[in-house]
This record gives structure tokens, sequence and C-alpha cells, in this order.
């Protein structure tokens, strides 16, 4: 076989595993260990970082990791989550006075103790715990990542030069979590699923729906800015959540508001 007869056959056999894993309607050139160890590497760079992400030891807040993982419990056990059993979902508490919060692929998720001090009830962040996880059960970065570097992948493993790629993309993956851009429509689609995930608990669906309204009262408070420099926000947004909990069945759920004041005590 000829050097050009080869390369047709290799790109076949890609192209071939591409149809594979193509995935509700989207082709991710990616395989679900990967996103497993892109996010493995993704937490390392930020945990080698503490100037930058001073993560809460969990030996010193147990209180407070055992609040917010027995939150990503009642969430995994909804059923509705795919990657329920191939994910970890860890998680970690960022202390910094930030609202925000962001997952990487394979599902670990961090929190920043701003954005739960800012928060008034345990809807509201279990909404944004139930978007976040949305993000990493729909492979998003992942399939952004194909978006932004199928082609050139295909064409550098044609090559022989996979290797250069794969350096590249474990370093894009290795910045910050906070640099993972979603679209538009991977947020309306993380919005959605928050709403179908919570509706199975107790908690009230339109919890996400609650967080975009009191960041709305924060428009003169510039550190509210930094959600949506990661998280769009389209002026329907809030609207379209309502929209889904009203084709659920419409269903109130509780906001737990007493109880979550317990989670925030347990902050420093």
């Amino acid at each position: 076989m000829n050097i050009r007869n080869f390369k047709l056959f290799t790109a076949t056999l890609i192209l071939s595993a591409l149809t594979l894993s193509c995935e509700e309607g989207k082709i991710n050139l990616f395989t679900v260990s990967q996103d497993v160890e892109f996010g493995e590497q993704m937490t390392q760079e930020i945990l080698s970082s503490p100037s930058e992400y001073p993560i809460l030891s969990r030996q010193e807040y147990p209180e407070a990791y055992d609040y917010l993982e027995s939150m990503r419990d009642k969430l995994l056990a909804t059923g509705e989550i795919k990657y329920a059993d191939e994910f970890a979902w860890d998680i970690y508490i960022i202390d910094q006075n930030v609202l925000n919060a962001f997952a990487v692929p394979g599902g670990t998720t961090f929190y920043y103790t701003g954005l739960i001090k800012f928060l008034e009830d345990e809807a509201s962040l279990a909404g944004v715990m139930a978007h976040e996880f949305a993000h990493a059960d729909k492979r998003h970065s992942t399939n952004r990542m194909t978006k932004m570097y199928g082609v050139q992948t295909l064409l550098s493993v044609i090559a022989g030069e996979e290797t250069t790629v794969v350096e590249n993309l474990l370093l894009q993956l290795g910045g910050k979590g906070t640099e993972l851009f979603f679209s538009r429509d991977d947020e309306y689609e993380a919005d959605e699923s928050a709403v179908r995930y919570l509706y199975k608990t107790t908690w009230d669906a339109r919890g996400v729906a609650h967080f975009f309204e009191k960041i709305g009262t924060e428009a003169d408070n510039p550190d509210w800015m930094v959600y949506f420099q990661t998280h769009p926000n389209p002026e329907d947004r809030v609207q379209k959540i309502y929209e889904h909990h009203e084709n659920l069945g419409g269903k109130d759920g509780d906001l737990f508001g007493s109880r979550y004041q317990e989670l925030k005590n347990s902050l420093p």
C-alpha cells in the first residue's frame, strides 16, 4: 500500500470512528474516557495553583464538603444523568469572593465561596450545580474542542503528528477551567437539563432561574459579571427555564432557605 492510499485508509478509519462517536446528533472526536483524562489534567493544573485557586481543605471544612456532596448525590440519583457512573463528580470549593462555578470534562465541579454566600437558598445552588453537571454530562467541553480542532487533529493524525496535537489539546484543557466558553445552544441545553434533573427531587426545579433573577438585582455590582464571562446571558433565558418547568407539569418544589444557612455558616 503506497503512502497516499495508506493516508486515505487511515482517514476512512478515523471518520468511521467519528461516526460512531455521534451522540445526540453531535460528533465528538474524543472518547468518554478522554473526557475523564482531560478533566483530571485540568483539575491537577488547578490544584497546583493555590495562589490563583485557593481550594478549601476537606479536612478543615468537612461540613461544607459534606453538604455539597449530599446535594451532588441527590442529583446523581435522579437517573437523568447519563454518565453518573462513568464520571467521578468530585467537588472543590474555591475560597474567593467570586460569583462563579464551573465544570471540567469528566464531571468535576468547582464552586466559589463568593457564589455560595451570595445565594439565599439551596434550590438556587442546586440549579447552578445541575447546570454545571449538564455541561459535563452533555460533554460540551470536548464537543467544543472537536469543533475547534477536529479537522486539524484528523490531518495531523494522518500526517503522523498526533502526539503534538494531543499535547496542544492538553495545554488548552489544562488552563483555567473558566476559559472553556460554551455556545448559546450549550447554555440553553444545560438550563433545560438542570430543570429536568431538579424536577425529580424535592428542590424547586426553577432553581437556576432564581439564581439568574437574583443576579439581575445586582446589576450595579461588577462582580456578578464574572459568571457571564463563561455563561452567556440571553435575555429570554429565565423565561425558557420557566417554560421547561411548566412543560414538565409545573409542580412546586422547596427552596430550603433556612437549611441553606448551615452551608454558609460552615464557610470561612
